[in-house]
This record gives structure tokens, C-alpha cells and sequence, in this order.
């Protein structure tokens, strides 16, 4: 047919459009992302990744794979959790890794994962660092939150009210002057020893099923104000549940990966789609 292959896949419900380009020939510009990310004129997505070769980029990293992830909006972004579960496991479906560990390139660093036999798979998040605290409004009330620096950053705020009850479909407030590149809002319940409710509105995306390096972010934060700095705790989100352990200068991040479709992008499509303005 001669199309652009792509395939689409989820880690929790956070979903994404993988783009295999192991030479980075495809011109990947912001309207063209935006528009396949759109769930009414493309195929719908909360990112897209693009399948890479580190070296077709110039760039050192210990692994031959680069994850060169965008957001919805075509804004670049560092690193994704969801995002590169579902990035390993094409890897091994694909034949270009081994099942078990290897190292996935990221602009937020080398992420060493690991595909199970099931298909999911668990990601080396590195370090998840307490940067100080902030404010973020919802709906005209003020939240106070933790900051936390996992590679891209995040705003947590532990609620005694149910956080199903926020009202996210706008974008909160926040301090620009502490976030001038914006910033993940995650908004937590604590369940119990062990275990968290979450919900997160991403930059450049709005709310969203999951949030990988949101759910590192929350359990270190959670640790953080219960005074300490290791544990392991199960998150639950609206897409469905991770397990993260937090320890002394790392943390890891185990969940599903799914693949559920493949196929080609029309080429008169992907031309009008690159165009300023877009579709």
C-alpha cells in the first residue's frame, strides 16, 4: 500500500500512536502530531512515539532504541511512563529487542526496562526529586502541592475530599514562575498503607486515563510528607493500576502494555496534516 505504518497501544488507558522510523525520515511537526492525536480527525491519541534509532539522531544513549515522544499538542516532551511500557513491549514484539532487560533512550536519559512473559513490563524511572512546593487552583479553589522532578515535572496534591469529585475538564491554574515550561497536576486520595487514588491533568494533553512518571511522582511525594523517602505502593487510576517502588536515589514503575492496532496513514493525509493550520 505504501502508506506510513503506525500502530496504536495503551499502558493503563494513557494512548498512544507509535510511529516506527528507525532511519528519522518521517517529518514529525507539530500540526502532524496534534492532528493524529485528535480523536476526531486523526486517530486519536494522548501522544505519539516515534520508534528511533539513538544513533539516526545523533545522540549517545546505551540502548540502539530512542523513544522520541510528543504530547498531544505537538509540544516535545521528556519522558513518559506509560508511554515507554508500550514502547518496550513493541520492541520485543517487533523483533528489535530480546524479551527481558534492555535500555530505552528518553530526552529525560537511558531508562533501563523489563518485558515479562505476560507482556508487561517494568520501567527504571530514576530518580524522583522533591523540588519544593507550590499552588495550583481548580475551579477558583487553591491546592497546595508537593513538586517533584522525575525527569519532566509534576505538582501533587494529597485531598482528604475523593478526587473524583475535581473538576478537570479546564486547565488549572499554576505558577508559571516555578513552572515556566508547565507542569503535570497530579491529585491524590490515600487509601490506606500501600495504596493511592490518583487523578493527573498533563500538560499539553488535559486529563488523562494514566500518567506513568505522575504515579512515581505521587508516591514520592506521599512518601515525602509521611517522612520518609523509599516505599512501594499500588496507584490506582481511571485506566487501571501500577505498582511503584520509590527508593534512595531511583524508583520503578511496573504496569500492563498493550498494543491493540496496526495499520497504514493515508500519504495525502500525512502531507495536508504537515501543513501550517494542519486538517
Amino acid at each position: 500500500m505504501g502508506g506510513i505504518e503506525f500502530l496504536k497501544g495503551h499502558g493503563t488507558q494513557n494512548d498512544f500512536v507509535l510511529l516506527p522510523d528507525p532511519s528519522a525520515r518521517l517529518d514529525l511537526t507539530p500540526e502532524r502530531v496534534a492532528a493524529l492525536c485528535d480523536r476526531r480527525r486523526g486517530l486519536g491519541a494522548d501522544g505519539v512515539l516515534r520508534v528511533v534509532r539513538a544513533s539516526a539522531l545523533g545522540l549517545e544513549s546505551a540502548g540502539e532504541w530512542f523513544m522520541d515522544y510528543r504530547n498531544a499538542d505537538g509540544s516535545i516532551a521528556e519522558m513518559c511512563g506509560n508511554g515507554v511500557r508500550v514502547f518496550a513491549r513493541h520492541l520485543v514484539d517487533a523483533g528489535l529487542a530480546e524479551q527481558g532487560e534492555f535500555t530505552v533512550g528518553s530526552r529525560a536519559g537511558d531508562r533501563p526496562v523489563v518485558v515479562h512473559p505476560d507482556r508487561s513490563v517494568t520501567v527504571h524511572m530514576g530518580p524522583a526529586t522533591i523540588t519544593g512546593t507550590s499552588v495550583t487552583m481548580v475551579a477558583g479553589r487553591p491546592f497546595s502541592g508537593v513538586a517533584v522532578d522525575v525527569g519532566n515535572p509534576h505538582l501533587v496534591t494529597a485531598l482528604d475530599d475523593d478526587v473524583a469529585g475535581l473538576d478537570l475538564r479546564e486547565q488549572p491554574e499554576y505558577d508559571h514562575d516555578v513552572f515556566p515550561s508547565g507542569v503535570n497536576l497530579e491529585f491524590v486520595n490515600v487509601l490506606g498503607e500501600g495504596a493511592l487514588r490518583m487523578r493527573v491533568h498533563e500538560r499539553g494533553v488535559g486529563e488523562t486515563r494514566a500518567c506513568g512518571t505522575g504515579t512515581v511522582a505521587a508516591v514520592a511525594a506521599t512518601l515525602h510528607l509521611a517522612g520518609t523517602d523509599a516505599g512501594e505502593a499500588s496507584v490506582d487510576l481511571p485506566g487501571g493500576r501500577v505498582l511503584v517502588t520509590v527508593e534512595r536515589g531511583g524508583a520503578t514503575l511496573t504496569g500492563p502494555a498493550e498494543i491493540v492496532a496496526r495499520g497504514e496513514l493515508d500519504e495525502a493525509w500525512w502531507a495536508a496534516a504537515g501543513a501550517p493550520g494542519g486538517l
